[in-house]
């Protein structure tokens, strides 16, 4: 595609600034059938371009936006009324462009670039395996300490774990999310979650176990003393989790979906997936001694 550039020699005092325009709507020519801008102004818009036009018949008027010159139309005639149009031989897209340079020079804070970061491909597929391999590495040591400090327990909340794992990544896989490194870092934090809440329940268990209750009454005790204290932080995190996604930029947002989702799907994990395993151990067996 070949761009062309032309050369303009223009007056230095700016007649007209864009906080005039009220708005700039690309429309049709009804005459020639052809893509046209038509531009509305304020009453003092409205007023000073007037009295511009009528200075001005015969003569160029640069359209100018960050230093630019979008077009140069041929100012026919006064133009009054609040209205104008520009016509000549736009292609549509030609017409949106300069429409929208209408548009965006109404705005009173000019558009700065204040950073530019290009990622290369390969440096983001290194950053990506390197936050699987750090995320996998992570939730296999939390497993050997689960099982080594809670033993039978422990491997109870790991099969919760992976559980937790599993569902997450398979409702990130039915919304089409794309895994990025602040996603990992969620997916990461939801599997300390998870942990941290099997560590708060076992621990609530032990302590009912040692006031000489059975391993039917401690368990049921233990996940009763630890249900609101778990449930409660969890809402405070989802809370957290939509404010980020809802006000967070793109990477941001991604964080804060892999975090929700962890929490929901752990709420459900912690509390209702170990509970209903250790009943069905306590029902089926008589169960003496509880290892944890």
């Amino acid at each position: 595609k070949v761009i062309s550039k032309k050369v303009y020699l223009m007056k230095k005092k700016t007649l007209m600034t864009g906080d005039l325009l009220s708005d700039a709507r690309v429309g049709i020519d009804q005459r020639f059938n052809l893509p046209v801008v038509n531009m509305t102004f304020n009453s003092s818009g409205a007023k000073l371009f007037e009295e511009i036009t009528g200075a001005n018949v015969n003569k160029s008027m640069a359209i100018i936006l960050d230093d630019n010159v979008y077009s140069a139309p041929n100012i026919n005639e006064k133009i009054s009324g609040g209205s104008a149009m520009i016509s000549g031989s736009f292609s549509d897209e030609e017409a949106k462009i300069l429409a929208n340079a209408l548009r965006n020079g109404s705005l009173k804070a000019p558009l700065k670039l204040l950073q530019n970061v290009s990622v290369g491909p390969s440096l983001g597929r290194d950053s990506i395996n390197a936050g699987v391999n750090a995320g996998i590495i992570g939730a296999l040591l939390v497993i050997c300490f689960m099982i080594v400090y809670y033993r039978m327990s422990g491997i109870i909340a790991d099969f919760a774990l992976m559980l937790n794992i599993l569902f997450l990544v398979g409702m990130l896989s039915a919304f089409h999310a794309t895994l990025t490194l602040p996603g990992i870092a969620g997916i990461i934090l939801a599997v300390g979650l998870a942990v941290d809440s099997n560590v708060l329940m076992f621990e609530r268990i032990r302590e009912e176990l040692r006031l000489g209750k059975t391993p039917r009454a401690a368990i049921d005790s233990g996940y009763d003393k630890a249900f609101w204290t778990i449930f409660d932080s969890h809402v405070t995190i989802l809370i957290t989790s939509i404010v980020l996604f809802q006000f967070g930029t793109g990477p941001i947002k991604g964080f804060a979906v892999t975090l929700g989702c962890g929490v929901l799907i752990n709420l459900f994990t912690a509390l209702v997936g170990t509970k209903t395993v250790f009943d069905i151990i306590t029902t089926k067996w008589e169960i003496k001694k509880l290892s944890i």
